[in-house]
């Protein structure tokens, strides 16, 4: 099942929305969850906005990787000018996280009572005694009663989470635009190689065209000797089948009646020319439906038909049938073999036809052609074109 996304990039924007909204919303959602479960905790928005601020420093920095650094990589390609950036985006980070603190590392609220209780009770020792507390010298190395406070080491366990959390931010930048990409990627390519299909098979169709009225208009050339009445209603059905084929078939789809009425017209034109001379037996729905199929799918075959199954010194006969469910159009016709003649069953309008078949249907259409001894067959069953769709993009 492929994955459809009508506009990535606000997709995308959507995501970077939806996680940021998250993550300014966590301090609020964590100070009130601990306030309810324990009452000696005060819910201060002073820590809350403080919280926001360190995190609008994150977000300054991912929107400088996601317009600035992602490019790079995904744009450019260049993954080594990605890397070397992305590195300086996070020193630069880190720099500003390390020297925006305070001095003193924050202790526990029992520590810090105790030293007071401690420095407290040695001035008050020392008053008792009335003597001054002598200076502590230069070099003596700091001991277990100094009232001192310890010093941040450079890196604290702070630094190592803000920096972790920005790495994962940034990860998730390039995963997520990595996933937009591919889908805006894999869309263009499926819309190109729909554009290709139809441009085959428009050049296929203009290649049935041409073909289909040079062998209508020999049938004509024909029966202006024999009988030019004839010829002169041959012409007017000449032009009803023109109109069809120079307006209705520039048509993705038309319905199955109209086709059949195609058919009809064109049998009517090669009765005019044979008469009495070939047996023709048509057996077409009477109520056709109006479901849609492919233009001039089933000319190819009655034309060939004609070609290859007249003959002047025996007898000749063709045979069409149309059967129609609820799924499916079953296209049935056959002919008598001419003595010494061989039917192609690779001519140009068989051979387009079938391309056409694989381009529209892929696997789902079943093609049987019986080449024998006396008699051509040809059995063409298509499923029914659904929201006029006439490309299949999976083809087999």
């Amino acid at each position: 099942m492929k994955l459809k996304i009508k506009n990535t990039k606000h997709g995308e924007f959507w995501v970077y929305l939806l996680l940021w909204l998250f993550m300014f919303a966590s301090p609020v959602l964590s100070m009130s969850a601990h306030a309810s479960m324990d009452h000696n905790i005060e819910f201060r928005w002073q820590d809350i906005f403080h919280n926001w601020l360190t995190l609008c420093f994150f977000l300054g920095a991912f929107l400088i990787h996601n317009h600035f650094l992602t490019p790079i990589l995904f744009k450019k390609r260049n993954v080594k000018g990605y890397i070397a950036a992305t590195i300086v985006l996070i020193s630069v980070f880190q720099t500003y996280q390390c020297s925006h603190r305070p001095a003193d590392m924050p202790l526990p609220h029992e520590a810090m009572e105790i030293m007071k209780h401690d420095s407290a009770a040695r001035a008050e020792k020392a008053n008792d005694n009335n003597m001054p507390r002598p200076p502590m010298p230069k070099n003596r190395a700091p001991q277990d009663g100094d009232n001192l406070l310890p010093v941040r080491p450079p890196m604290d366990v702070h630094d190592i989470m803000a920096f972790t959390i920005l790495l994962l931010l940034l990860g998730v930048n390039v995963g997520v635009k990595y996933f937009f990409l591919s889908i805006k990627r894999a869309q263009e390519i499926e819309e190109l190689e729909k554009k290709t299909l139809e441009q085959q098979l428009e050049y296929l169709k203009y290649q049935i065209n041409p073909h289909f009225f040079m062998n209508t208009l020999n049938n004509i050339h024909a029966l202006v000797d024999e009988d030019p009445e004839k010829a002169k209603s041959s012409i007017l059905e000449l032009s009803k089948l023109m109109r069809y084929v120079l307006y209705e078939s520039n048509n993705s789809s038309v319905s199955l009646q109209r086709e059949l009425e195609f058919i009809t017209n064109y049998l009517e034109l090669m009765r005019m020319r044979y008469t009495d001379k070939v047996e023709i037996d048509v057996n077409l729905p009477s109520d056709c439906s109006s479901r849609p199929i492919p233009p001039l799918m089933f000319i190819s075959f009655v034309e060939n038909a004609f070609k290859h199954g007249v003959s002047y010194v025996q007898s000749s006969k063709i045979q069409i049938e149309v059967v129609e469910n609820d799924e499916k159009v079953r296209f049935f016709c056959s002919n008598t073999k001419v003595s010494g003649d061989k039917m192609e069953q690779g001519g140009i309008g068989i051979d387009n036809s079938r391309k056409r078949l694989d381009l529209i249907y892929g696997d789902e259409y079943r093609l049987d052609i019986a080449d024998g001894e006396t008699t051509y067959a040809v059995t063409l069953e298509i499923p029914f074109i659904e929201d006029n769709t006439i490309i299949k993009t999976e083809n087999k």
